[in-house]
């Protein structure tokens, strides 16, 4: 399986995880408001300030967001590209993003496909300081109660990433019982969700979220992606067990890699590595639903 070298020495648990309460619910952004304060207020509303989302559409304008690239300096494994702003309104094709704290304030971390005006197909990390929503449209959601994603220093990739932490637990209305996790890199990212899910004898799980990065890219179709460096959404993603109780994950994915190509599809279980990260959330299904 490839492997890209970090700048710092691996962290012995190479996923860090939080147990929580959760709900999934949708939610309209609101034009006119910062990307950032609109799922700020979003989750706010139903009692959450941490959680994830997904985007299947959307409009926004003003825009700013970096792409993957190449490190110059040579302290990261990989690096961001200068910021573009195109002008005009972008629409979105599909996306994920990881709400939660930096510096003890709220912040986004989020990847997306997208068309930009000129009709050019792009991809990247959306930059929460600088990106407003220029229409409203609506998202899906699910709101953690008892962990929040918190950015702090992380001395293997040399990057400041979110990460989960246990929180205090609010008496929000979140019914699921839910693991906020990040994986951390140069593990197949199937495959860690499934080693996860079976050590807790979790039998089925749905991923909500799901932003980050692997090395390149494997489909099921057969395509490939070879550029290392990627920015990666998942789009739907469960972990399901067959007859015999052996555990597989499927995972649906939209990225684009530094040369600036897009591609969706399918993973290949057992051969897409983290690069950087990855961060999302599982809900256990199959256990019924039960009030705080």
């Amino acid at each position: 399986m490839r492997r890209i070298a970090q700048p710092g020495r691996p962290a012995p648990e190479r996923i860090q995880w939080a147990e929580a309460r959760g709900r999934a619910f949708s939610f309209m952004l609101q034009a006119g408001l910062p990307l950032l304060e609109a799922a700020r207020r979003g989750f706010a509303e139903q009692g959450f300030a941490s959680g994830v989302l997904n985007m299947r559409e959307g409009a926004l304008g003003p825009f700013a967001y970096v792409m993957p690239a190449l490190s110059v300096t040579g302290e990261n494994a990989a690096f961001y590209s200068e910021t573009f702003r195109p002008k005009g309104i972008t629409r979105l094709r599909t996306g994920a993003m990881t709400l939660g704290q930096r510096d003890r304030v709220p912040f986004f971390h989020c990847h997306a496909l997208w068309t930009e005006p000129d009709g050019r197909p792009s991809g990247g990390h959306i930059l929460p300081e600088e990106t407003v929503v220029a229409e409203p449209f609506e998202v899906d959601a699910f709101g953690l109660d008892g962990a929040v994603f918190a950015a702090e220093p992380d001395p293997e990739t040399n990057f400041k990433l979110f990460g989960p932490i246990p929180s205090r637990a609010t008496a929000a209305s979140a019914p699921s019982r839910a693991y906020a996790l990040r994986l951390r890199p140069n593990q197949d990212f199937a495959t860690a969700l499934e080693v996860f899910c079976r050590e807790r004898e979790i039998t089925r799980a749905r991923l909500h979220g799901g932003v980050g990065s692997i090395i390149g890219a494997r489909f099921v179709d057969g395509r490939i992606v070879d550029p290392f460096a990627t920015e990666m959404a998942v789009r739907s993603g469960v972990i399901v067990s067959d007859a015999n109780g052996a555990l597989s994950a499927d995972l649906d994915v939209a990225l684009v890699d530094y040369t600036g190509v897009v591609a969706m599809g399918r993973l290949v279980r057992g051969d897409n590595p983290v690069l950087m990260t990855m961060e999302l959330v599982l809900e256990v299904e199959g256990e019924g639903r039960r009030a705080r």
